[in-house]
């Protein structure tokens, strides 16, 4: 219970974020240039010689540190492009991506209720773009939060390979300074911010918060979550990032956006929680990949 009240914390504390990224005001890149500069801040306590010597840990590591720098630049565009609810929702196609994707990542046995969801996860995001007054959100929303969405999979799976050597705390720490120099080399001058005044400080509280508190809670909690339960107990993030737009930004969904939030929801948690049959065991060449 303790493993899965922790995933949940996390997972909560993610659906903070527009609290903090809104306030500040900066680009998405550069929050999320930030944010990864504070997550890095424990490196060098967490450094650990013997964990690097699992080279299929020490890879997954590696991947975590590229695909979260892409997902925390479309992730935070997203957000701070607004509404949250929509950047939020879309970004949460992944567990459904990693339910499809698990015969060929995960090796395991196809998954029917993946294959039924996909249909339904589009209809409900399609409902989720109309606004209140009829007219069709920003699609650039979607499109960032969607995008985002491939490389949070990937950040799961990573996590979950990396946990094999390195801590909670070190996965997080460790992965974020090679994150933030990716970004630094993608995007140049435009991810540092344009002035040290107090939007950095709201940047970094939310590091604090939503990414170091959160991200290991939930690293830590997924060590004794099975992989289903984990991508369930995710949606909280969006349950209460959908809170907070509402209650705090005022940004209502409508009746349409409410019936489309609940089917993305509904959808993605019954997916998830699937029974997955192991699958026929088969005799596989020794690999240093990451899952």
């Amino acid at each position: 219970m303790k493993s899965f009240l922790m995933v949940a914390a996390g997972a909560a504390l993610w659906g903070c974020w527009s609290l903090f990224l809104r306030p500040a005001g900066l680009s998405g890149t550069q929050s999320a240039f930030l944010s990864l500069v504070i997550m890095s801040l424990p490196a060098p306590f967490v450094l650990s010689p013997g964990a690097w010597r699992d080279r299929r840990a020490t890879l997954a590591l590696g991947v975590l540190a590229l695909c979260d720098a892409a997902n925390a630049a479309l992730f935070f565009a997203a957000v701070q492009r607004g509404p949250v609810a929509v950047a939020v929702l879309t970004h949460y196609l992944a567990p459904l991506l990693i339910a499809l994707a698990a015969p060929w990542v995960l090796r395991e046995r196809r998954s029917p209720r993946a294959l039924l969801g996909a249909p339904l996860t589009l209809l409900g995001l399609a409902l989720l773009l109309g606004t209140p007054r009829g007219g069709l959100a920003d699609p650039r929303t979607a499109l960032l939060g969607g995008a985002s969405a491939l490389f949070f999979a990937a950040n799961v799976l990573s996590i979950k390979e990396a946990s094999r050597a390195f801590s909670p705390l070190a996965i997080n720490s460790l992965h974020a300074p090679l994150s933030a120099l990716v970004l630094l080399l993608v995007f140049g001058r435009e991810a540092l911010p344009p002035a040290l005044d107090v939007r950095l400080l709201w940047v970094g509280g939310g590091g604090l918060l939503c990414g170091i508190v959160g991200n290991s809670l939930f690293s830590a909690g997924l060590k004794g979550v099975p992989a289903a339960a984990g991508s369930a107990l995710t949606y909280l993030e969006p349950l209460t990032a959908a809170l907070v737009g509402w209650g705090v930004f005022a940004e209502p969904l409508g009746p349409s956006g409410l019936v489309g939030g609940l089917i993305v929801l509904g959808t993605g948690v019954w997916v998830a929680r699937a029974p997955r049959a192991p699958a026929p065991s088969v005799e596989v060449a020794p690999s240093v990949g990451c899952t």
